[in-house]
C-alpha cells in the first residue's frame, strides 16, 4: 500500500485527483496548503506527494524548500501553464516533475507510478510497516526475509537485526555501542570488535564488493551507517 498527498487548495482539483489515482493499492491523503501538507508528512509515513505551486498559507515552492530539508520522497508538483519559471524553480529545488493543468488522468497515473517504482527502486523506501526497500536490497520484516537484486540472502539472526536498524534509519550514523546496545540488548562493553565482525560478514552477503560498499558505510571515528542507494 502506497500512502500518496494531493496538496491543493482547489477542492475540484482535488476531487478529481482522488478519482483518477482511485486504486486498491493506494491510500489518499489531503491537504489545503503547505503547512497542512508538513504536518501529514510528519504524522504519516507519506510515498509521494502531489504539491500545488499557487496555494494559501505556504505554496509549492516553500513547502518544497522545507520537505527537502527532512525527507526524499517524491514530489511532483501541479502547476499552471503559465508558471514555467516557477516549474523550473521547483525542479532546481528538488521536485522530481510536475504537471500541467488541466490534468490528463492517463498521464497522472503514469508519472505518479513512475515515480513511485524509481523511489522504491533507487532511493529508500517503505511499504506499510512490514517491507524496507533500499537500492536492490528488500527487508520483509513481517516473513523475515531478505533479499538483494530478488535473489534471498541467508542472515543470521543478528546479521538481520542489524540490517534492519540500519535500514530503519537510513543515512543515520551508528556508533559500534548504539548498535550492540540495541541488538544485543545489553551493556556495550567490549563491543566493537563484535559489531564489526557482524558488519564484515553482512556486506559479504549484500554487496557486490565488500571492500568498496555501496549500502553499509563505515564514517570514521563515528561508526556505520546504510546509505541510500543513488
Amino acid at each position: 500500500m502506497y500512502n500518496i498527498l494531493i496538496c491543493d487548495d482547489e477542492r475540484d482539483i482535488v476531487s478529481a485527483l482522488k478519482i483518477y489515482l482511485k486504486d486498491d493499492n493506494y491510500r489518499l491523503f489531503e491537504a489545503a496548503n503547505g503547512k497542512e501538507a508538513l504536518e501529514v508528512i510528519g504524522k504519516n509515513d507519506i510515498h509521494l506527494a502531489l504539491l500545488d505551486i499557487m496555494m494559501p498559507v505556504m505554496d509549492g515552492i516553500e513547502t518544497m524548500v522545507k520537505l527537502r530539508e527532512q525527507s526524499n520522497l517524491p514530489v511532483i508538483l501541479l502547476t499552471a501553464k503559465g508558471e514555467d519559471a516557477d516549474k523550473v524553480l521547483g525542479l532546481n529545488l528538488g521536485a522530481d516533475d510536475y504537471i500541467t493543468k488541466p490534468f490528463n488522468p492517463a498521464e497522472v497515473q503514469a508519472r505518479v507510478k513512475s515515480q513511485l517504482r524509481r523511489y522504491m527502486q533507487l532511493g529508500s523506501g517503505r511499504i506499510g510497516g512490514d517491507t524496507l526497500v533500499i537500492g536492490g536490497v528488500e527487508l520483509d520484516d513481517k516473513a523475515k526475509v531478505v533479499t538483494l537484486d530478488g535473489e534471498s540472502v541467508s542472515l543470521t539472526p543478528t546479521e538481520y537485526e542489524i540490517l534492519k536498524l540500519l535500514m530503519q534509519n537510513a543515512n543515520q550514523v551508528f556508533s559500534p555501542k548504539e548498535i550492540y546496545a540495541r541488538v544485543w540488548k545489553d551493556a556495550p562493553l567490549g563491543s566493537e570488535n563484535t559489531v564489526a565482525v557482524h558488519i564484515r560478514h553482512l556486506r559479504e552477503k549484500i554487496e557486490i564488493d565488500p571492500a568498496a560498499p555501496r549500502y553499509i558505510k563505515v564514517v570514521w571515528g563515528q561508526g556505520y551507517k546504510m546509505e541510500r542507494g543513488k
